[in-house]
């Protein structure tokens, strides 16, 4: 007896996953579908150059396309959304780094005061009062855990991936920021 598949639109991501490592194109296109709009917000609040992030999104669903074999999903703990997040976050951060290696600044910026990242800018839009001020102040590593944690929504193992950390120092720093959290709004 012949199993009965599922046409793409029917599943969940990870198993649109699983076609696209058969190298399913409808299974692929439909992936993209769901996941390019909501990626392409996500990463434009972390970059405001339009072209990094199209560049970014390229690379990202071309490694989707070759690497969606080695996709782990539930079974490692994780989820193709958070996988298809961190494979992005990683491609954005290579772009940053390709730019600032290839740039030199113009002397007048040299002269110019610190502009605030975009991350900053978006979070301070995101979060504001006594809490945005909170975690404004938190060191910048106990900042980049509770962000990819809190706003982002990544578990211990996507955090720990997107930030090339081990997982107990996650879960350490994610304590860490949650009691100086405290005691800021305290």
């Amino acid at each position: 007896m012949r199993a009965l598949r599922k046409a793409p639109g029917e599943l969940d991501e990870e198993g649109l996953v699983r076609l696209v490592a058969k190298g399913d194109r409808a299974a692929f296109e439909e992936l993209y579908r769901r996941t390019a709009p909501w990626m392409a917000v996500r990463l434009s609040r972390r970059c405001a150059d339009e072209q990094i992030v199209a560049e970014v999104m390229q690379e990202t669903y071309l490694a989707v396309w070759r690497a969606a074999g080695a996709f782990a999903g539930a079974a490692a703990g994780g989820t193709a959304v958070g996988w298809l997040w961190t494979i992005a976050a990683r491609r954005l951060v290579d772009a940053f780094r390709r730019r600032a290696h290839h740039a030199e600044p113009p002397l007048a910026a040299a002269s110019q005061p610190m502009v605030p990242a975009a991350e900053e800018e978006a979070l301070a839009a995101t979060v504001g009062g006594d809490v945005g001020d909170a975690l404004r102040r938190l060191a910048p590593e106990l900042r980049q855990v509770l962000q990819a944690m809190v706003l982002d929504g990544l578990s211990v193992r996507e955090t720990a991936v997107l930030l090339g950390l081990p997982e107990g120092t996650v879960k350490t720093r994610a304590r860490r920021a949650r009691i100086a959290m405290r005691r800021a709004l305290a």
